[in-house]
């Protein structure tokens, strides 16, 4: 069978194509990783996990389904550790001390749109409604053109584990649940 300029080339186009899309998806797969901190205390025996609440025209209204274990991406190469560190205090407004706190690694999950999120679990405390987060601008309203400032955490709050699952994303909730089996409680 004879092929011709233009059925080599197509055929090297689609070729080029698709390897492209496979080279996209992989690049979006491999930015697609979050990593966080998963804060708890224990009153008088009485589990409480420290969540924040998504901030933003989007979730202005919401709330269950609306509050986050305080999370962010990170690149290859970055350590998912100290991004945890660094989103939590990015978020919250607080700084964690390693030599204070000891973390626990949970069972990093994969998330409904497909990234996974590593967190760390560890006992402290805050007053929940004096955190502090950086912001992030975006079109609002939708095409108007105008550029506003929006928190990216509008709020905090400790939660028992019965009500911290019903308040959080339903794909974190696996965090609260290992938590409360690894504590025993």
């Amino acid at each position: 069978m004879r092929r011709d300029g233009a059925d080599c080339t197509r055929t090297y186009a689609l070729f080029r194509q698709e390897s492209n899309l496979d080279m996209d998806s992989e690049r979006s797969q491999m930015k697609k990783r979050s990593a966080g901190l998963l804060m708890y205390r224990l009153m008088d025996g009485n589990l409480e996990v420290f969540l924040v609440h998504m901030g933003g025209p989007y979730w202005a209204k919401k709330d269950l389904g609306a509050w986050s274990i305080p999370k962010g991406e990170y690149e290859p190469g970055e350590g998912p550790f100290e991004v945890a560190k660094r989103e939590f205090l990015e978020e919250t407004g607080l700084a964690i001390v390693d030599k204070v706190a000891e973390f626990t690694r949970l069972k990093d999950l994969k998330q409904p749109g497909g990234k996974v999120i590593s967190v760390w679990a560890f006992e402290g405390d805050c007053d929940a409604t004096a955190i502090k987060s950086n912001t992030f601008s975006m079109e609002w309203p939708p095409r108007s053109g105008q550029f506003q400032e929006f928190p990216e955490v509008d709020r905090g709050a400790w939660f028992p584990p019965d009500i911290a699952k019903e308040k959080i994303l339903k794909g974190q909730r696996p965090f609260i649940e290992e938590l409360q089996s690894v504590l025993g409680v």
